[in-house]
């Protein structure tokens, strides 16, 4: 059963007419999808960005990570991590 929504949501979604869609994707064999046309525009999403995913009572809120959000997949390699190594791979 959906809510129905409240007068703030409805002022909102004159700004915004993504914000009461309901939209929807199918799953592949592959736990993948598709992420809707209607929803890369809302979010401004091009390739290359990162999503982030937010659990909150039984339901996914999904947005798009800002740049400190993403993550440094070279941030466990503290081996590599010295004055030395900055100097000498810091122009690749």
């Amino acid at each position: 059963m959906h809510d129905k929504p409240s007068a703030d949501r409805l002022a909102a979604s004159k700004n915004n007419p993504y914000l009461l869609a309901m939209i929807t994707s199918k799953l592949t064999s592959k736990s993948q999808t598709t992420i809707p046309q209607s929803v890369r525009k809302a979010l401004k999403l091009s390739e290359g960005d990162v999503l982030t995913y937010e659990i909150s009572g039984g339901k996914v809120i999904i947005g798009k990570a800002e740049r400190g959000e993403r993550d440094d997949p070279f941030a466990t390699f503290t081996e590599w991590d010295s004055d030395a190594d900055r100097r000498a791979y810091g122009k690749l």
